[in-house]
């Protein structure tokens, strides 16, 4: 791939490098610029980027490919054949020959959890304890303690995304006491929804065996009572503020935060949903991102700030194209892997409180009656909804609160979303479809898909119903639920083409979904799931400038190939933020 001038090609070391073209006149046609009220005669009519000798799959609404478009400000102007869109170029204009490559709407990662980042020698950085570099108890306490070893004594250490499937079992608090019992250390799951605390933050929290398990959540213990460090859902909480938090800076966060940003841009992400802010991380996000940043941001409020937003009279769709408020999110129900998300039938797997076939999940903290007052209120105010909801079990329940809110108070158009919906039933399809939700599923089978283990062979078939929800006409959003899983949207669009784990085992085989549908998931999908359907998406007249050059087409190469596609190129609001070889 590569930029060349109007007449002669213009190349460099096989880097892409960008010339202009200029032109005296530009008489060209088509049936978009006519629509337009185009009138190429001066310099007012040229375009800033054309892109040209592609493949653009645009995800209109007729599915249509291109070879080309131009762009103006941070907008599609004319999206159609090379030979037309040439006569977009005058002197200014910066050209890319993108030499057949794929080119796709940027990608739209519609629930992801996105936290600054930082140099791993400083101490604001995590301890990352993915099975990639820690395939052992000794790998991953080595990394705790090489950690400790830069940090002084009494501040925190925290390590995330540890694989329990990976390392044969969970880590108690004695293990991590290895890498450190001077300092608090707490790592978290995978799933975002269990972790282990060493003695020192048991202690702090003054956490024994004779405290009771909280509601909505537990404590592994020992033979004896004890607790041993494992805290699944709502019981990390206790240990919260066990220990104060290191200071940090405004700055540090900003940095982070952008570095973060940079990093998504890098797998053709440019737009993030963050699933749960609040007003100062709204601020953060109004401080760090902006014209210039490499990826839009819409946050997600979490549903105990609903009475801020409401003060200041922020509602969904407040912002403006870099960053904007989205749904309040609220949470009803638990962990597809960590197996605590609550079923009508058991888990195939053994209860460790008894040892019987008897484990249904963990019950949500919240009755039916407090569900259904805190789904209507957030209704009532006008805000788009989306909860975290897993288990059948639950999902039912929020189903029932949903449309008692709708039938109290109708509204038209309200995209009410469920967050992953992991296990369902077609009876429970046929509700959201009817009470007109947007299911927000997972595709994180790659990873993960050993977890689904638990749940039985017969429930692989209703879990992340990608198909049999596109089948039905129910909205569905692609989402990465990062740092559940990569935010790598060619992985992430295998896992839903194949639905097949690294270990080559296959899950649920009948909600495979193809490559096409898996890109519009991924985009149109996405954003529709928070209003911006009109302004992202597709690649088509009017809609900013979002996109992705690709080393290969997803649609072309084999299944199982797809995730080894590389991003050449990321481009928001027609600028350039990405470039790979």
């Amino acid at each position: 791939m590569s930029t060349r001038g109007t007449c002669a090609g213009n190349r460099s070391g096989g880097r892409w490098n960008y010339g202009s073209r200029a032109r005296s006149r530009h008489r060209g046609w088509w049936g978009v610029l006519l629509a337009l009220g185009a009138c190429q005669s001066g310099p007012d009519a040229w375009a800033d980027l054309v892109v040209l000798n592609g493949t653009v799959i645009t995800v209109d609404d007729t599915g249509s490919r291109a070879e080309a478009f131009a762009v103006r400000g941070d907008k599609f102007i004319a999206v159609g054949p090379t030979s037309e869109i040439r006569r977009w170029v005058g002197e200014s204009t910066k050209v890319i020959d993108a030499e057949g490559h794929t080119i796709t709407p940027g990608f739209i990662d519609a629930h992801m959890h996105p936290r600054p980042t930082y140099p791993e020698a400083s101490p604001l950085a995590t301890v990352d304890l993915r099975p990639a570099g820690v395939g052992s108890m000794a790998d991953l306490i080595d990394a705790l303690a090489a950690k400790a070893a830069l940090v002084p004594e009494g501040q925190w250490i925290r390590g995330v995304r540890y694989e329990d499937t990976k390392l044969g079992r969970h880590p108690t608090g004695a293990d991590l006491d290895l890498a450190s019992n001077r300092h608090p250390i707490y790592i978290t799951h995978s799933s975002g929804h269990l972790g282990v605390a060493n003695s020192f933050v048991l202690r702090a929290a003054g956490i024994t065996r004779d405290t009771p398990d909280p509601l909505g959540g537990a404590f592994d213990r020992a033979d004896d009572g004890a607790p041993n460090g494992v805290c699944r859902e709502l019981a990390y909480r206790v240990l919260r503020q066990a220990v104060p938090e290191a200071p940090i800076t405004k700055e540090d966060e900003v940095e982070g935060i952008q570095r973060t940003l940079r990093q998504f841009a890098a797998t053709g992400i440019t737009t993030v949903v963050d699933a749960g802010g609040s007003p100062e991380k709204l601020r953060l996000f109004r401080a760090a991102v902006g014209p210039g940043s490499p990826v839009r941001v819409v946050m997600m409020v979490l549903s105990e700030h609903l009475d801020e937003f409401q003060a200041g009279g922020l509602g969904t769709g407040f912002g403006d194209s870099w960053v904007k408020v989205g749904p309040i999110k609220a949470h009803h129900g638990n962990s597809l892997s960590g197996r605590t998300a609550w079923l009508f039938e058991p888990y195939d797997m053994l209860n460790p409180a008894t040892g019987e076939r008897d484990y249904y999940g963990i019950p949500p903290d919240q009755t039916q009656s407090g569900l259904d007052s805190l789904i209507f209120t957030i209704h009532e105010a006008g805000f788009q909804v989306g909860v975290h909801s897993n288990g059948d079990r639950e999902i039912t329940m929020l189903l029932d609160a949903f449309e008692k809110a709708l039938t109290r108070l109708p509204r038209s158009d309200h995209r009410h979303r469920i967050e992953h919906a992991s296990v369902v039933s077609p009876a429970i399809l046929q509700r959201v479809k009817e009470l007109e939700l947007v299911l927000v599923l997972h595709s994180y089978v790659y990873e993960h898909g050993d977890k689904m283990e638990a749940f039985g062979a017969n429930r692989w078939g209703m879990m992340h119903t990608n198909r049999l929800a596109l089948d039905m006409g129910i909205p569905v959003a692609g989402n990465s639920d990062y740092g559940v899983s990569a935010a790598i949207p060619m992985l992430r669009i295998q896992s839903l083409v194949t639905r097949t784990s690294a270990e080559g085992n296959v899950y649920g085989p009948e909600q495979r979904i193809s490559p096409e549908e898996a890109i519009r998931v991924w985009t149109m999908g996405s954003a529709y799931s928070v209003f911006e359907e009109d302004i992202k998406g597709s690649i088509v007249v009017g809609k900013l400038a979002d996109f992705v050059v690709l080393s290969s087409d997803p649609t072309a190469v084999p299944v199982d190939e797809i995730k080894d596609i590389t991003v050449r190129m990321t481009v928001v609001g027609g600028r350039i933020v990405y470039e790979g070889n």
